[in-house]
């Protein structure tokens, strides 16, 4: 560690040694300066009638000694790269620091030179430019400690020769030059400190960035692997509770004289869309947060967003003996938004005032305000205390008395609608009191834009199905959910076909089977695209339907498959869904 008066902190080896260059540098150009000073002052000598030759053979001797230096340097740099700083800092220190004395001695001689043939003001001349010469270096030099000290010591030697210099007034011009001297190494000990700062400063920054970036890549890492085992293990999740809701279904049309038995399906059929629902909260805030959720702003039709709740929600509010009613908007009430954010944050809206009304009922409405919709989901269920209010967004926050009338919640379905509507740059809120209940609401923009073409919405009675008398292919890779699948359409008396790839599928074709309706699965442990394998069997099945069966989310194909217009079921799929699609697609084919 260098021995110097300073409290500032030291920085590493690497940061030391960009002060020695910087230094060398300065010491290298200030001797360049040499020559040059030395033939201008021996002329201006000459010219006052003084001997010039002093200064004419100290310029000429700095040459030779410029061309040292400057082999120095390009021999350090050289160094630079082949060995490590501290190394570099051990060799080149006194080297720079013993070329900074020997400059220094050599600027106080010149003092010398002019001896016994200049004049006063001449004299004058030559100290000043010394004294400056010590004050610029101490701005610039002062980046290494050690090499300005050499150089300024070296300098003092002009200080000794003062009274030779000035023979009658030395006792004044003395004094003067070591108070002006004085001040000069004070103020390179204020710029040193300032370099010293500055480079351990720079550091500093650097290992902040850099640990800023090591945590940001390990925080981008840890969330991509979040996401795909999210979206792995929901697919393996879904697939038991797929065919445990299909399952479920099948029992209770079998078993709907025995009411114990139906009391207790019922209760599983809850269960199963808690679950279901559960799963897709937790995907969607998923996804949102990991940017996968591109914002596609299209005009919606609100009454086709409340015949949608109607359709989704009236068997759940059935069950739960709560009445569920929806105030259809005018057929002309259209809003400017995502069709799928703003679906997903109003099931979440619902189903949330469903979970927690333990009696009474569920009103959902859309009234103009101005250029905008609000549309607003009212329950009577146990609201929200005022405390709790600013934190109810949050993901995995529940408030207190929700946790008294419902434990199987994870706080995660208003953590989607903030995410969502924040997507959508719209607005939102809440009014609740403790007990009485609760209004969320949602504000979109209004249009005057025709919207477009919606999806399908299912259209059945829910909770009971008639026959439906059809023809349907199944695949998927999983034996249970096959077996689920089988029991649930025979019981709608739909003969179906089933098959875990596309060789099967393609079998039963080739054996006379002509289906109506083709449900294919994404993920097929036979390494085929379900797409590709649906494409195919619709090519050569032109007259039936097709759609999409998968507990995947981000998946390629079914991105592909929804962009060209097909259908996308996600697992575990609604009975009531599902019936109601098949219905449609049966009766479109005269069956």
């Amino acid at each position: 560690m260098p021995e110097h008066p300073l409290d500032a902190p030291m920085p590493s080896d690497e940061g030391r040694l960009r002060l020695l260059s910087a230094a060398f540098a300065r010491l290298r150009l200030s001797m360049a300066a040499m020559p040059a000073m030395g033939f201008l002052f021996g002329g201006l000598l000459a010219w006052l009638g003084g001997n010039p030759w002093g200064f004419f053979v100290g310029g000429a001797l700095y040459l030779p000694a410029l061309w040292y230096a400057w082999h120095l340097l390009r021999r350090y740099r050289r160094e630079q790269l082949e060995s490590p700083p501290a190394e570099l800092l051990a060799t080149w220190q006194p080297r720079v620091q013993r070329l900074a004395l020997a400059h220094g001695v050599a600027l106080a001689s010149a003092v010398a030179l002019p001896m016994g043939s200049a004049s006063y003001d001449f004299m004058l001349l030559v100290y000043a430019a010394l004294m400056g010469t010590v004050a610029v270096h101490a701005a610039q030099m002062s980046a290494s400690w050690q090499i300005y000290r050499a150089f300024f010591f070296g300098m003092t030697g002009s200080l000794v020769m003062m009274p030779w210099a000035f023979e009658s007034h030395w006792y004044f011009t003395l004094p003067i030059a070591m108070v002006m001297m004085a001040v000069i190494y004070r103020s390179a000990i204020h710029s040193h400190r300032f370099f010293v700062r500055q480079v351990a400063l720079e550091e500093h920054s650097r290992y902040l960035a850099e640990r800023y970036r090591q945590a940001s890549a390990a925080a981008e890492t840890a969330l991509a692997e979040k996401n795909r085992f999210l979206s792995t293990a929901a697919h393996d999740l879904r697939q038991p509770v797929h065919a445990m809701g299909l399952l479920a279904e099948a029992i209770a049309l079998h078993g709907k004289d025995i009411p114990r038995l139906e009391g207790l399906l019922t209760q599983w059929r809850l269960s199963m869309r808690s679950v279901s629902h559960m799963f897709d909260a937790l995907l969607d805030l998923s996804r949102i947060e990991s940017g996968a959720v591109e914002l596609r702003p299209a005009p919606v039709a609100l009454a086709g967003l409340f015949d949608d709740l109607q359709t989704q929600f009236s068997a759940e509010a059935g069950a739960r003996r709560l009445a569920l009613r929806l105030h259809r908007p005018p057929h002309q009430a259209t809003v400017l938004a995502d069709p799928a954010l703003v679906r997903q944050s109003l099931a979440n809206l619902v189903h949330n005032a469903l979970r927690y009304t333990p009696h009474g009922g569920v009103l959902v409405g859309a009234r103009r305000r101005g250029r905008h919709w609000r549309i607003e989901v009212w329950d009577t269920g146990v609201g929200v205390a005022l405390e709790e209010q600013g934190q109810i967004y949050q993901a995995f926050y529940r408030p207190r008395h929700a946790w008294e009338i419902h434990r199987s919640g994870h706080g995660l379905g208003l953590a989607v609608v903030a995410r969502c509507v924040a997507l959508m740059g719209a607005r939102q809120g809440l009014q609740s009191h403790l007990g009485k209940g609760s209004c969320f609401w949602i504000e979109l923009p209004a249009t005057d834009a025709p919207p477009l073409a919606e999806h399908l919405a299912p259209m059945g009675a829910q909770g009971r199905y008639g026959p439906l008398h059809g023809r349907c292919l199944v695949l998927d890779d999983d034996p249970h959910v096959l077996g689920a699948w089988s029991a649930l359409l025979g019981t709608w008396d739909v003969e179906v076909r089933l098959a875990s790839n596309a060789g099967e599928a393609f079998a039963h074709i080739e054996a006379g089977f002509a289906p109506q309706a083709i449900l294919c699965d994404q993920r097929l442990r036979s390494g085929e695209s379900g797409f590709e394998v649906l494409l195919a069997l619709l090519e050569r099945c032109p007259e039936a339907h097709g759609a999409m069966v998968s507990g995947e989310f981000d998946a390629p194909e079914l991105q592909e498959a929804d962009a060209q217009g097909y259908l996308v079921l996600r697992k575990p799929v609604d009975a009531d869904t599902l019936h109601a699609l098949l219905a449609q697609w049966l009766r479109q084919q005269g069956n």
